[in-house]
Formats: C-alpha cells, structure tokens, sequence
C-alpha cells in the first residue's frame, strides 16, 4: 500500500482522536509563537511531500527525495540566524522553509512547487534539478550530495575567520556568522565527510577560528543499510576538537533547545561542534522506493507511529499553545493550500532547449575594483634581491613564484593554500618565500588531504576570496576530483548564477620527470579535467607564458568568477637548455606584470606550410627539439602551442594551421581519451589537410630509465612529422 497515505490518513484519524505518542514534556525556550511556526513549517514540509509524490504519478512533477520524518529540523533552523549560511541536507524542507519565515516576503510552498515541477521560473536552480536552497535564505544549492558538501562548509567557516582578518571585496558573511553543515547518518560515514571532520578538529585543535556547527540526521537507515544502533554518538562524543551535543528531533522543543545551545557556543568560542538529531525516515529513500521491500512492515510502522509531527501536536497541547483540533486545522489548511498552488505552478514554462539548459554553466561576469598593482618601493621591497634576477632570463618555476608574488600583491584577496606551500615553498620550490612574503593567513599549510583542500578554497571563495590551492601532483587530484566535477563546477548551474566559487587549482602534472616517482608522481591523463563543462584548464610550455597565462586565470577567477586548473608541467619547472647543455635555450625574461595571455589565445611559432605540430606542454619542447632535424630534412614547420585545453581555442587552431598542408598532433596524453582525439575530430571538420596523431601508450608511467618510454620523443616526433609529409603509413 501506498505508505504516504497511510502516514498521512493516521495522522488525521490519531490527531481526531487525540491518540497520541508518548514522549517527555515541553521544556526549554521555545516560546509559543515560535513553536506553532515550527509547526506550520513542518506541515508544509509534509504537504510538499505528499504533493511531490502525486505530481510524480500524474507526470507532472519529477525524481524528488523527501523530508518526512526530518521536520522537526525545523526546529534548528528557528535557533539560528537567517544569515548564518547553510549547506544542507537533502531531507531539510522543513529547515529552509522555517528560515523564510524569517525573511519576509519569501513564498516557499510556490518556489519548492515550480522545483518539484522544473519549471525554469523556480528560483533556484531555474528547473535543472529539485534542489533544496534559496540566495535570500543564505542556503546554496545542493544536489543528491553523499557528503561532498562537508569540506566546503570547513571552508567557509575558516573563511568567515580570515575575512575579519583581511575583508575581501566580495565577502557576503557577516562576521559573526555561524556555517550550518546538516547531513544523514550514512553520510557520516563517508571517506569525504570524515575528512571534514578530521580537518575541522585539526584546525580547531590549534585554535584557528572555525564557526562551524555540523549536524547528523540520525534516522538510523541509509537507502536500505541500517546505521549500528549507537554508531554516531560512539564516533562523535568524544571527537578531538568538535564539541558534541545531541537531541531527540521528534521532540521541537528539546530539538530548538539544544539547537540553540550548540549555536551559542560555535558563535562563542568559534570553535566547531556536532549536533546529533534523532529522527525517524518515513515512506522509503526517495522517488519510487518502497521501505517494506527491505524492512520487516513492523519496522516501518513503528517508525510511523512516531511521526514528529504527532509529537508536535502533542507537546503543543501539553504547553497550552493550540488544542489537537487547531492542530489538526493548520494541517488540513495547509494542505489544502499546497494543492491550490501546485495547480498553478505545474503549468508554469520548462526548460526546453539545450541552450536553456545551458545558460548558467559559466557564471555572471562581477565589477571588481580596479588594482594599480604596488609602489615600486614596496614591489623592491618584497622581490628584494629577486628584483636584479628579473634582468636575466629564469626557468618556469621561479617565473611562476614571481607571478604569484605579483598577484598576491595586486589583489589582496588572493590566498594560497595546499600541502608544504608556505614553510617548505612546494615539492618543487615554486612557492619558496611566499610564506615570508605574505604571511600564513595568506600562504595556508594545509592537512594532507586534497578533499579538504579543494573544499577550503570552495568555501572560501564563496565568501570573497580569490583561492590559489595547490594539489601536489596530477595523480592526487583522483583523491578529490569530485570536489571539481560535483561541486565547484556545479554551483553556478544549478544556482542560475547567483552563487559561484571561483578559483585558480595550481597542479604539477604530466611525464618525463627523469627517475622520479612512477605513475603517482607521473600522471600524463587529464580526461576527467576536461570532461568538466565550464572548467578552464590552461597549461603552459615555457616560463613567461606561464606567468602571462597564471595572470589571464585569476583574471578569469575574479572577474568572470570562473574555476580554472593551472596544469604546471613538472618536467620543465627547472628546464633550461633546449638542444645543447647550457645553451639556455629554454629560459626567457619575466614579462611585465601587465602582460597577459588571453583564453583561447595559441602560440605560433614559424610560418612554415608544409608541416603544423600542434602541440602542448612538453610537447612544445620536445617539438622544438625535432625543429632541425626537420629543417635538415627540407621540412618547412610551424609549432602550434594550443596553451588552453579545455575548453579547445578551436577558432584560434583552426587559423594557426591555415595553410599547411600537414598536421601532425603530438599528445602526450594516452592514446585513448587523450586532448588528440577532439584535436583530430576538429581539424577533420575544419580543415583540409592530412592528419595524424603522435600520442602517449596507454598505460601508466614507470620509474626509472623508462621513463620517458611510454611517451612521445623528439626522435618519435620527428620520424612521425617526416612519414606524413612524405605520404607513408
């Protein structure tokens, strides 16, 4: 039978009939006021449920996850500020819709309505998906998140810290502001939150500030896997670091109570705390599951039988506040209410076209104040000897400390963090003296744990900052790319623009480091970078490049609030000589902070017709070492530097290659999935020449002296370059 309305007929028949559940008295501070608005908001929680699950039957509304049994979340939302912002769980209508009753002129029951039914009028997401989150409310977007919220909630909390310190222009959160984090009991367990957690305690642990209050729905069920009776308190109530408090959530006043309590004390000491809801799951996970295909039915009906909403109607009577009866009539009114609206918002206008849909995959561009960078005497005084270096031509690395330093003075919002940034200055130097520079509120030594570093720069953007994280190696990003792909990438899509996280990602990656390290510190894949809607991902092949290029992506971050991957090739961090030892033939000056290179701008360099190498990265090097023995052998070359691969200057190629009449793609990506693939199906649409392709093997990279073997070579580049421009196979 259809358990919604089996909840639904017991509610009314057991409130008639003033059968109600047993539980504690009302105490505490709710007052009475509040208390019936706790209510409503429960009840309007409810009716949407019920409201969903018909629309969905008559095809006019879609997939939706449901809060009943989680009202009395509601209870949290009323102890906390409506500028306190809130990353919530998938179950928290109830908490959203009593925040708007503090915000006047919100109208919930319509906007949550237009959601379930994607309309593209719903106010949120604009119909991309049935979102909890509101911008008036303070509450981003989240989707069918299993915990990959937590380490952006970590973020902005230390955000709201270092923005007392340095208030960025853009900040949002008032100082005093508290971050609300809420999440299931099966989500406590993953790797993701746990990584939260850990970096929460680890931070307070040394009394950074951190006002963060998570807290645990507790229904003890996830999808159709119990939680171990006592598993969460076990895990939590002595958590270094993260105070503890917990609450019967069928209970509204004890729920508002200790709510108020774990509130007080995160705004207090700016110290983390967990907050354990108990509450109970009613019908089944979501959509069309069925709880009684996993769960003996008198699980399910006991659970039932503790519907919070019965609690409530119990404790308001038993506080004086409204009889069973008007209890019964807010309900029944609210209902009523919820099917007059829903016959309006199911035919309000969808999203029909690919370009409707796509509309909010890159965010709004932002005015930011405009910077005349530093004094000359200040810019001497941090460079100091470094200033004389600039004369000289340097490798790639210290071109790109000298162009953060750069930054990091024009823009004081900017912040570094990543793991052995500050003191150390990186695995490979290319931050060395930033600490010293710019202090540790600004060059951040972080946990090692790349999750938690991406969520940092998440949460932090969100409320102002610039971030700059740094993950160590390509082959580490795998440990967080869900950070990127379902979170940072996703904000702006499924919030119309309204909330974005810009940053720029700083990765040492690709092959060819000699000896060193194996696949884990050798990555050459950079699929799962591009296969990103909207991602920037930039990689440069010589040293005044990378700083033009570096200067363009926080360009891009601040100003067209756009999340962009720096892809630094470590092979070339330190290269210096081209064809002979110590001909230099690698370094070049440090361009004038001024100097940009704009997205989608390539490098050309050579105007030969008979051969274009498109190429990247240490495929511009290796290219440039093929260059005479092509030229030996009459070959007249061109070297396209594509510089941005995601997404592809494809105007820009297209030109560059104008006139020749071969082009040879050398990819030191894997063959399959590589940049190659959209590079050969673009020039085969674009162009009339012939094309071949020059890539890495698929397969991970070794130590030793094959490192380099699975590879493209100058030697492979120019035997390759000289069998296409001669016709053979």
């Amino acid at each position: 039978m259809d358990r919604c309305a089996i909840v639904h007929d017991n509610f009314r028949r057991r409130v008639a009939a003033a059968d109600l559940p047993q539980g504690a008295a009302p105490r505490g501070p709710l007052d009475s006021a509040r208390a019936v608005s706790v209510f409503r908001s429960g009840c309007l929680s409810r009716a949407l449920d019920r409201k969903s699950r018909a629309m969905q039957a008559a095809g006019q509304g879609f997939y939706t996850i449901g809060s009943s049994g989680h009202e009395g979340l509601a209870a949290v939302a009323a102890a906390l500020r409506p500028t306190d912002p809130a990353f919530l769980h998938y179950r928290d209508a109830a908490f959203q819709i009593q925040r708007a009753e503090q915000v006047p002129g919100q109208t919930m029951a319509w906007d949550m309505l237009l959601s379930f039914a994607c309309s593209s009028e719903d106010p949120i997401s604009g119909g991309r998906h049935k979102v909890l989150g509101s911008k008036a409310l303070n509450i981003p977007p989240q989707t069918s998140t299993i915990a990959s919220h937590l380490p952006k909630a970590v973020g902005a909390a230390y955000a709201i810290g270092a923005a007392r310190r340095r208030r960025p222009e853009h900040a949002s959160l008032p100082d005093d502001a508290i971050v609300y984090c809420s999440f299931g009991d099966a989500s406590a367990n993953h790797s993701t939150a746990q990584g939260a957690f850990n970096t929460a305690g680890w931070t307070a642990f040394q009394s950074v500030p951190l006002p963060l209050l998570f807290c645990c729905e507790d229904n003890g069920i996830g999808i159709s896997t119990k939680t171990p009776e006592g598993w969460i308190a076990a895990s939590f109530a002595n958590r270094p670091g993260i105070r503890y408090f917990a609450c019967d959530g069928l209970d509204i006043y004890d729920t508002y109570a200790t709510a108020l309590d774990a509130a007080a004390y995160v705004r207090t000491f700016r110290k983390p705390a967990f907050l354990h809801v108990r509450t109970v799951r009613l019908y089944g996970h979501a959509g069309a599951d069925v709880a009684t295909s996993y769960l003996p039915r008198a699980e399910v009906e006991a659970d039932e039988a503790n519907d919070p909403l019965l609690h409530s109607v119990r404790l308001l009577g038993a506080a004086k506040v409204i009889s069973p009866a008007e209890a019964l009539d807010i309900y029944d009114a609210t209902t009523a209410r919820v099917d007059r609206i829903a016959e309006e918002a199911v035919k309000r206008p969808r999203l029909k076209t690919a370009a409707d849909v796509m509309a909010s995959l890159i965010p709004p561009r932002r005015s930011c104040a405009p910077s005349n960078g530093p004094s000359d005497a200040l810019r001497s005084e941090i460079f100091g000897s470094d200033i004389a270096a600039m004369t000289e031509p340097q490798p790639m690395s210290r071109q790109i400390n000298w162009a953060l330093t750069d930054l990091m003075l024009a823009h004081s919002e900017i912040v570094l963090m990543g793991e052995d940034v500050g003191r150390k200055g990186g695995v490979y130097g290319v931050t060395q003296r930033l600490r010293q520079r710019f202090g540790p509120d600004r060059v951040i030594d972080t946990l090692l744990d790349e999750q938690s570093i991406l969520g940092l720069a998440i949460g932090m953007a969100q409320n102002g900052f610039t971030p700059i994280p740094e993950i160590q190696f390509l082959a580490y990003l795998h440990n967080a790319e869900d950070q990127l792909r379902g979170e940072a990438a996703t904000l702006p899509f499924f919030s119309r623009g309204q909330y974005t996280n810009p940053m720029v990602v700083r990765i040492a990656g690709l092959g060819y480091q000699r000896g060193f390290g194996g696949h884990f510190h050798n990555d050459n894949s950079v699929a799962v970078l591009r296969d990103i809607p909207c991602l920037v991902l930039a990689v440069p092949s010589r040293g005044a490049d990378a700083a033009r290029m570096l200067r363009e992506c926080v360009r891009l971050a601040r100003e067209e609030q756009r999340v962009v991957v720096f892809l630094e090739p470590i092979a070339l961090y330190s290269m210096r000589d081209l064809l002979e030892e110590k001909d230099g033939g690698w370094m070049c000056l440090y361009p004038d902070p001024s100097e940009t290179l704009a997205l989608g701008e390539v490098g050309i360099e050579g105007d030969g017709t008979d051969l274009a190498m498109v190429t990247f990265g240490n495929g511009v090097y290796l290219s440039n070492q093929a260059l005479p023995r092509l030229t030996a052998a009459g070959i007249d070359a061109r070297i396209v530097d594509i510089r941005w691969l995601s997404p592809l200057p494809k105007a820009a190629l297209t030109e560059a290659v104008r006139g020749c009449r071969n082009i040879l793609i050398v990819d030191e990506t894997r063959h399959s999935g590589g940049v190659a693939e959209g590079l050969m199906a673009h020039f085969h649409e674009t162009v009339e020449a012939r094309l071949a392709r020059l890539t890495a093997e698929d397969s991970f990279i070794a130590t030793g002296p094959a490192y380099a073997a699975t590879m493209p070579s100058a030697d492979s580049i120019a035997e390759a370059a000289q069998r296409l421009v001669e016709g053979r196979p």
